[in-house]
């Protein structure tokens, strides 16, 4: 199984950052508007958020995977609920490489694999090099219309 790039830690563990200070700020609002909350208590509240926000992330790296089989995709993620995703190669519609502002930043990408389907129709790998998603995309292309003919990607 691949793991992603370690970069990509660095957007979650930022991410957890960024929703520790949103949760400071409420909590500071909240101490502002009623008398019986501690001074404190917006302190604890945007630690105890980082230390969760952060143990999630890292936990989150450690824990995906995916891997390109004969027949199929398939990816492994999740921390609180671990998601084991199949996608045959038949199911593929399109596949698409993007690299968001803060995935170009860190110099990561993502591949999106859209499938035929109606409930959760795509899956993203993210935290790819460019290189590698675009790999990825063309090697999962390539796979699909081998697997459905020249029409199915």
């Amino acid at each position: 199984m691949n793991r992603l790039d370690p970069r990509v830690r660095v957007l979650w563990v930022g991410r957890a950052v960024v929703t520790a200070v949103v949760v400071g700020v409420v909590a500071a609002v909240a101490t502002l508007l009623v008398d019986a909350i501690p001074w404190w208590t917006p302190v604890v509240v945007s630690l105890l958020a980082l230390v969760v926000g952060v143990s999630v992330a890292l936990a989150r790296y450690r824990l995906w995977r995916y891997e390109v089989r004969d027949d199929a995709l398939y990816l492994e993620r999740g921390v609180f609920t671990r998601v084991r995703t199949v996608v045959p190669f038949v199911r593929i519609q399109h596949v698409d490489s993007s690299r968001g502002p803060l995935e170009r930043l860190v110099g990561l990408a993502s591949t999106v694999v859209y499938t035929a389907g109606s409930r959760g129709a795509d899956v993203t790998i993210p935290g790819l090099t460019p290189g590698g998603a675009d790999d990825l995309r063309e090697r999962l292309k390539r796979l699909a219309i081998r697997a459905e003919g020249e029409d199915a990607v």
